[in-house]
């Protein structure tokens, strides 16, 4: 039989870092008490009215650049109708015409057969992002059998980024969400923290046999890890492959991913396609958007956004990064993704090796299989670390003057992750870890030890 062909697209809203919500001034803060950041517009009392957000156009634009996408000079809102609790005025502004940034892409790493030394780089093409805004948030309280509303979220930017079905597994959809998430968070556009639903992935999922036309696929919604995303993907490849070999077919519908069974499970189904009712929305003009070329001599500043301007100050993407790293320090491109993937690590390399005379090659070895291995271990990030690296840097000071084997440097850093705030030479001392440089000194020690035991000596040299 012919092999079965996955085909996974994803779907990212991505929140964006900005003070206030895209269409009104409410703060935007996590975990604020519930509805303490909600204005007339956000509750959609009637005559209140939506004043754009520059800050949210500029991170749009910005992650455009970032993703290769053209940048639409003039875009369009739409009104987005669906009637659920906690979206008060019954429809969401999106752009679904005429959307910011279009015809993008996104490279991302991965190793093949879990050998970090041997990663192959892939690219997704990104369709379209979006400026959109975020729905409230229903709180289900079983015990009381009630349904509460929270509006706080309602009204938040976000950017809807859109990627072709070009992914066939979970693996790779997670290593390029992963790499969309260190962007967005290089650029500062969004914080992208997937545990505050900064970051949320739907998963379209469907598999063909080759040279048939696409299966039906399946929307996994709202999945908040990446970890999640990769199981999600590849337990439903495989549910739908075993749906079809057994003789049923794959309903269009919306599933949800159980992290606890490990398993996705239908939400509801797709027959009847929700009609959403687009149609432009009316208190919002066209949002028009200049470049060098274009910009107006007597336009103030202010009041218009520049694409070129924008694309000047972008800062250095995380594959720019990783090629730095590679070329300055000589350490291996796979070293330099773990580096980046840890939030933080990449400075504390920098750093240890600023403090250090140790080669950049050996400071990697005791990041990447001491400090690393230990922080998973124990679930701690990179700026939780007991050991400093001004600490690790001394260490690895000692232990490159010759002052102590590589042995009793492993014994350091043992005492030095219970963070007693001994430096490495306290501790050195301490436990006697030195080693003898001293000539005279080994011999006088060699003399006494043979001198103490004259029975063992005369036995081996007879033996």
């Amino acid at each position: 039989l012919a092999p079965w062909i996955p085909v996974v697209g994803l779907e990212i809203h991505a929140q964006i870092s900005s003070n206030s919500k895209l269409f009104s001034g409410s703060q935007v803060q996590f975990a604020a008490p519930p509805n303490s950041l909600v204005s007339f517009f956000d509750a959609s009392l009637p005559g209140t009215l939506p004043v754009l957000n520059r800050r949210c156009v500029e991170a749009a634009v910005m992650t455009g650049l970032a993703l290769n996408c053209s940048i639409n000079k003039k875009s369009l809102f739409d009104r987005k109708h669906y009637f659920y609790a906690d979206l008060p005025a019954g429809y969401q502004i999106t752009q679904q015409r005429v959307p910011i940034a279009v015809n993008g892409s996104l490279s991302y790493s991965l190793c093949i057969d879990n050998k970090m030394s041997q990663m192959v780089t892939k690219t997704v093409r990104i369709k379209q992002i979006q400026l959109e805004q975020d729905s409230g948030k229903s709180l289900h309280d079983d015990t009381r059998c009630q349904t509460l509303v929270d509006l706080n979220r309602a009204g938040v930017g976000l950017m809807e980024v859109v990627m072709e079905p070009d992914m066939c597994c979970g693996e790779e959809a997670a290593a390029a969400v992963r790499e969309l998430q260190l962007i967005l968070q290089t650029l500062g556009s969004s914080q992208a923290v997937m545990a505050e639903g900064q970051l949320r992935v739907d998963a379209n999922i469907s598999v063909h046999h080759p040279g048939e036309p696409y299966g039906v696929r399946t929307e996994v919604k709202n999945i908040n890890s990446i970890r999640f995303l990769a199981k999600a993907v590849d337990y439903e490849i495989q549910r739908q492959i075993e749906e079809l070999e057994n003789g049923g077919t794959i309903l269009n519908e919306t599933r949800a991913f159980d992290s606890k069974l490990g398993c996705t499970v239908p939400m509801r189904d797709k027959e009847g396609k929700q009609d959403y009712r687009f149609m432009p929305e009316p208190n919002l003009p066209p949002l028009i958007l200049y470049d060098a070329k274009s910009l107006p001599a007597n336009m103030n500043h202010q009041q218009v956004i520049n694409i070129d301007w924008i694309h000047e100050r972008l800062p250095d993407l995380p594959s720019v990064k990783r090629e730095k790293l590679v070329e300055q320090y000589g350490i291996l491109p796979e070293h330099s993704f773990t580096l980046l993937n840890e939030d933080g690590l990449a400075e504390f390399f920098e750093s240890v090796v600023k403090q250090t005379q140790m080669k950049p090659k050996k400071v990697i070895g005791w990041i990447l299989n001491d400090l690393l291995s230990y922080l998973k271990q124990h679930s701690l990030t990179v700026k939780e670390s007991p050991v400093s690296s001004f600490l690790l840097a001394d260490l690895l000071n000692l232990l490159e003057k010759k002052e102590i084997s590589s042995t009793a440097a492993k014994q350091v850093l043992a005492e030095l992750w219970k963070g007693e705030g001994k430096t490495p030479l306290e501790i050195v001392k301490e436990q006697k870890l030195e080693l003898l440089q001293d000539q005279k000194k080994l011999e006088q020690i060699c003399q006494a030890v043979i001198d103490g035991h004259e029975n063992e000596v005369i036995m081996m040299v007879l033996g």
